[in-house]
């Protein structure tokens, strides 16, 4: 009966996997398996993001933006990932410790014969059973390797290399974002304070039009006369056109960086005209010390070098004979055997006689690696000194357009000031009036990319001296809390002189 239980158990898996081996089929995805999925990604990616009330200030702009930006958040899970690696390599470390238990059947007994030992020939004894037909064993074994403990302690040492680096690769991605949202919040208030004026002038150069067009239609004056004014007048509306557009990019780009609803009207609270470069007193020698030991960049290919150099102690490890012990209690319940508990104990000695042959190139490889890695710290170095001072340039050089830029819009407000005033005075035509307004919109347009352009330059220095808000734990901080702590952090970014801690 039992016998008949096992072969039909038997038949019965074969079926399934015999079968199962036809049953995968192309699955593409569906129009609405799609849409149920984006649907799902998009709350989540919303999930305990508080939505924006009111002005939103620079501050709180960094801080929704670390906070809740959807890459810094994959970063955060890639230095976590990265630590999980680091602790499954630790436990790599310990002994292996081996549970088993197995059962055995035969449908027929196990009966063997014995040949004498001296003469060949089979012996008189009558045939005998020397096994159960249906026996379970058990056994727990601890086994040691010392060779795969040197393997583990080496790859857990480079896993904790892995770590650090994927700490420098956050913390390049959080000066990346910095940038990106000063550049976008300067874009947005450029918008948001321009508006008003652009759509006036607009509406004044649309009805300039209208009347340059009855005029035509009437002949009061020149047709060429009346079409050059036209096409004055539609030059201006496609470049205040060109104007609106381009201010009205920032504002998306400010809610993607900060994870709010892109079709949101985000107001901005005004950061003011207030230009702080006192960065530019900081002599080049202190700024290249900071870069060469905080820069982000070269951190990481310090920890390459390290992992490099812990890869040819593997190498050489492998050319030495592997020592193993092993211990294992032992248990059988087959009734012939005399004992049925025992315990086994071993200590064995190998070694891959290829090793000999093989072992100079794995060495000569590992070397290589190490030169290789040693190579690009170097260039790291000397390409981060030549970007401390390429930034620093680019620093004074926003300064300097950005005084100018300053100078040429107090001068063309001043004339568009006077322009409408003879305009109300009947003396000055629309035509003028609207090129007028355009070219002060414009240099106030230029203006406030020349601020925009002078923090991206700040925020360019700062990454690449490796600085960065003094902050806790980012997870664990509210909203409030943390743009406070940004706030008070960046304030004293110009002095150069904080010693950065990496923010969680």
């Amino acid at each position: 009966m039992q016998k008949k239980i096992i072969a039909r158990a038997v038949a019965a898996c074969a079926a399934v996997m015999l079968t199962a081996c036809g049953t995968v089929q192309v699955q593409p995805l569906s129009s609405a398996d799609l849409a149920a999925q984006t649907t799902l990604d998009r709350q989540t990616a919303m999930d305990n993001v508080p939505p924006v009330s009111g002005a939103l200030s620079m501050d709180e702009a960094i801080a929704r933006a670390l906070k809740y930006n959807l890459e810094r958040r994959t970063r955060l899970m890639e230095e976590a990932l990265a630590m999980n690696q680091f602790d499954n390599a630790s436990w790599d470390m310990l002994p292996r410790l081996m549970a088993n238990a197995g059962y055995t059947t035969r449908n027929e007994e196990l009966i063997t014969r014995s040949v004498d030992s001296v003469t060949g020939k089979p012996s008189l004894a009558n045939p005998y059973i020397s096994s159960e037909r249906n026996h379970a064993a058990y056994d727990l074994g601890l086994t040691w390797n010392a060779l795969d403990f040197g393997m583990s302690y080496i790859t857990a040492r480079q896993s904790a290399d892995r770590v650090n680096i994927a700490a420098e690769r956050r913390r390049k991605a959080m000066h990346t974002l910095i940038q990106d949202v000063r550049t976008a919040f300067w874009r947005t208030a450029s918008a948001q304070k321009l508006r008003v004026e652009v759509q006036e002038t607009i509406v004044l150069a649309e009805a300039a039009l209208k009347d340059a067009r009855k005029a035509e239609s009437e002949r009061l004056r020149s047709p060429v006369d009346s079409l050059r004014y036209q096409r004055q007048l539609l030059e201006n509306l496609r470049l205040l056109e060109s104007i609106e557009q381009e201010l009205s990019s920032g504002r998306v780009e400010l809610a993607h960086l900060i994870n709010a609803p892109l079709g949101q009207v985000l107001e901005v609270r005004d950061p003011g005209d207030k230009v702080d470069v006192t960065m530019l007193d900081m002599p080049v020698e202190r700024m290249e010390e900071l870069a060469v030991t905080q820069n982000a960049d070269i951190r990481e290919q310090f920890y390459n070098a390290r992992i490099a150099t812990e890869e040819t102690r593997r190498v050489m490890l492998r050319l030495f004979p592997n020592l193993s012990f092993n211990y294992d209690l032992r248990y059988d319940s087959d009734r012939y055997m005399i004992n049925n508990r025992w315990n086994d104990a071993g200590v064995h000695l190998s070694y891959n006689l290829f090793n000999l042959f093989s072992g100079p190139a794995q060495k000569r490889l590992a070397e290589a690696g190490v030169k290789l890695a040693d190579q690009r710290r170097i260039t790291a170095q000397m390409t981060v000194l030549a970007q401390v001072h390429l930034s620093r340039l680019q620093y004074q050089i926003a300064y300097k357009q950005y005084l100018r830029a300053d100078e040429i819009w107090q001068a063309d407000a001043k004339i568009d000031a006077h322009v409408k005033n003879r305009g109300k005075a009947q003396t000055q035509s629309k035509l003028e009036q609207v090129a007028n307004s355009t070219t002060a919109i414009l240099s106030l347009l230029r203006r406030y990319q020349s601020l925009a352009q002078l923090q991206a330059s700040a925020s360019k220095v700062q990454a690449t001296l490796g600085l960065e808000p003094v902050l806790g734990s980012v997870t664990d901080m509210s909203l409030e809390q943390l743009t406070s702590e940004v706030g008070a952090s960046m304030a004293g970014w110009s002095q150069g002189v904080q010693a950065p801690a990496v923010a969680k």
